[in-house]
């Protein structure tokens, strides 16, 4: 059985910006049964868990902590959608485990399309503070009966490979326990889940699965998890070329997140086949959204030099999805590579500046 080819997407949600007000009254139209509110934001946004399966492994799992990051909460509209279809591999999978998922952690930064809360905070690094009531709502929840695993659902930026050509479409990760990064049994069954998934995935999308840097950090949520007793895997969804509005990588997305409670419900905690996970390449920095080689500026010595650009998510009010902005990162002897390199050899540099200016959004031209 292939999962993938039950893929259907949530066409209620076609953008990669999705709205609160229409996730809500979606889940309460549609999903009403299975849906309770577990709190409210900072500006007093509804935080919805679904409750789904009747199995003895218990699941828990959840969306947009960041609130630009809304991959995860498309993966879990488009797996309803897909078991639809397939209902014998619902009734198969929701027998074994029990699911709770936490769409739009993060609403008001979901709304905004920004990283952090209304309050500023990044939910991710709050773990121990608990200075946002939306991360107190998701411990309270972990804490409220015993979960076998956990599902840290992200996405990383473009700039990720994972053998400096192909980009790190999906990355995962089984968090460290301390400093030293300590092949723990929880870190193993986390293991054992990932290479499960990647045994799936690495055939569709070859050479752009990756594994994130486990280096330990004493205040995010999913490190603090397994610290505590309970496997937490990472997801981050990322970059597919040419693919900025990540439907590609949704799709893969939702594929993986079904590879992956599947391979719970089979491994049931086992630690089988965790040595694979050590086969996935880790990610590497190495790419820009967009490098202008040989660029000859306006001085009055010659100066030849590349420019760096990466674009910026911005969402405006009133549009349906959110706009890529560009701006200038490196000028200069540009190392890394870019996934549209443009040679400028021969063309003009036209702006009201003579030097591109660094962290600002781009104001020049190249022309014939």
């Amino acid at each position: 059985m292939n999962f993938e080819h039950f893929y259907t997407v949530n066409s209620d949600f076609p953008y990669r910006y999705i709205s609160p007000e229409k996730l809500f009254s979606y889940l309460q139209t549609n999903l009403a049964d299975y849906i309770q509110e577990i709190g409210k934001s900072h500006l007093d946004k509804p935080i919805y868990k679904l409750s789904i399966g009747k199995g003895k492994i218990n699941i828990l799992a959840w969306s947009q902590m960041h609130g630009n990051e809304s991959n995860a909460t498309h993966a879990m509209l488009d797996l309803l959608k897909s078991l639809e279809i397939a209902p014998d591999i619902k009734e198969d999978l929701f027998s074994k485990i029990s699911l709770d998922f936490i769409f739009m952690l993060n609403p008001d930064g979901s709304e905004k399309w920004t990283r952090l809360n209304a309050s500023e905070i990044d939910l991710n690094r709050d773990f121990h503070n608990e200075a946002s009531k939306e991360i107190k709502f998701l411990k309270n929840l972990a804490a409220s009966k015993k979960y076998d695993y956990a599902l840290n659902l992200h996405e990383q930026r473009t700039i990720f490979t994972t053998d400096r050509i192909h980009p790190a479409t999906l990355s995962f990760l089984a968090p460290s326990e301390n400093v030293e990064r300590t092949v723990t049994e929880n870190r193993k069954k986390c293991m054992a889940v990932i290479a499960a998934v990647y045994t799936h995935l690495k055939e569709l999308i070859p050479n752009q699965i990756g594994r994130y840097s486990d280096e330990f950090y004493p205040t995010s949520t999913g490190d603090n998890f397994i610290k505590a007793g309970m496997p937490t895997i990472l997801f981050e969804g990322g970059h597919f070329v040419d693919d900025y509005l990540r439907k590609e990588t949704r799709k893969y997305y939702t594929i993986a997140l079904y590879y992956a409670l599947n391979a719970i419900s089979e491994l049931n905690s086992d630690t089988k086949g965790w040595e694979t996970y050590q086969e996935i390449p880790e990610n590497q920095e190495t790419h820009y959204d967009i490098i202008y080689r040989n660029v000859r500026l306006n001085t009055d010595h010659e100066c030849i030099l590349d420019i760096a650009v990466q674009y910026r998510e911005i969402y405006e009010n009133g549009k349906d999805d959110i706009s890529f902005i560009p701006f200038v990162m490196e000028a200069g002897e540009v190392s890394r590579k870019g996934w549209i390199e443009i040679d400028c050899t021969g063309k003009r540099f036209v702006s009201d500046t003579k030097y591109p200016k660094l962290e600002a959004e781009v104001s020049f031209t190249i022309e014939d």
